[in-house]
Order: C-alpha cells, then sequence, then structure tokens
C-alpha cells in the first residue's frame, strides 16, 4: 500500500499529517505500542522538513510517502531546501548541547524508527519501522 501526501511548508498543515497516519494507523492495524513511535517520529521529520529545510517558504512543497510492506512501514518526507550533513548535527546528549533549545529531531528519529535513512543532499529523511503490524 502507498499513500503520498504533498503539502506546503506551513507548520498549521502538521494537522493535516496526523490526520494521515490516524487514517492510515487505523486502515492497516498498526499496533498501539507503535502508534505514539511513528507518529512522534514522523511529526519531527516534516517538521524539521517545514522549518530547517524549506525555511518555512510558502511556495515550497514538504511530501510525505507511507509505504506498508507485509508488517513493516516505511515514512519518506522529502522537503525542497538545499539539504544538510547528517553527521555533522550536534549530539543533542553532550553536555555542551543539553539545554539547546533545538537539535534534538534527529536524534528522537532515531531512536523511534527501527532504520533511518537520509539521502545523499540531506532533502529527504525514510524513516523505517518493522513488525509493527500484528
Amino acid at each position: 500500500m502507498l499513500r503520498q501526501l504533498i503539502i506546503e511548508s506551513d507548520i498549521a498543515n502538521l494537522t493535516k499529517v496526523e490526520n494521515a497516519i490516524d487514517s492510515l494507523t487505523n486502515e492497516i492495524g498498526i499496533s498501539k505500542d507503535s502508534y505514539g513511535k511513528i507518529m512522534v517520529a514522523v511529526m519531527e521529520a516534516v517538521n524539521n522538513a517545514i522549518v530547517h529545510g524549506n525555511k518555512a517558504d510558502l511556495k515550497k512543497r514538504v511530501e510525505i510517502e507511507f509505504r506498508s510492506e507485509r508488517r513493516n512501514l516505511n515514512v519518506s518526507v522529502t522537503d525542497e531546501g538545499k539539504g544538510f550533513k547528517p553527521g555533522e548535527v550536534p549530539d543533542p546528549t553532550r553536555p555542551e548541547n543539553i539545554e539547546e533549545i533545538s537539535g534534538r529531531g534527529i536524534f528522537l528519529m532515531s531512536k523511534l524508527a527501527d532504520e533511518i535513512e537520509f539521502n545523499r543532499k540531506g532533502n529527504n529523511v525514510i524513516l523505517k519501522f518493522k513488525n509493527i503490524v500484528p
């Protein structure tokens, strides 16, 4: 099953993403334990795409693709920004970064998803959730 959603880079559109996740999880029967992980990780990825990738430029879009295969779910989030190098993002668990307001998104996504992949440009992330459908 494949489902796509394209939104303008407006933080208010996070509601559309939340509704899509609710609909999808009900449709394919995702376990309650997995629901929270998926919701938080995907919302964080989309928020990063809007704010950091597209700089909240309403002319730029964010594409979210949900792909369910067997018991797994892959969620791809792509923005139209310049990209970034994930390896250069400071570790939010280091003492010097603990009090920083931002910088926890990638860390959070990597803890919630079973796998996380970025494309070479750094404007696409794929969150992989395994064995989430009972």
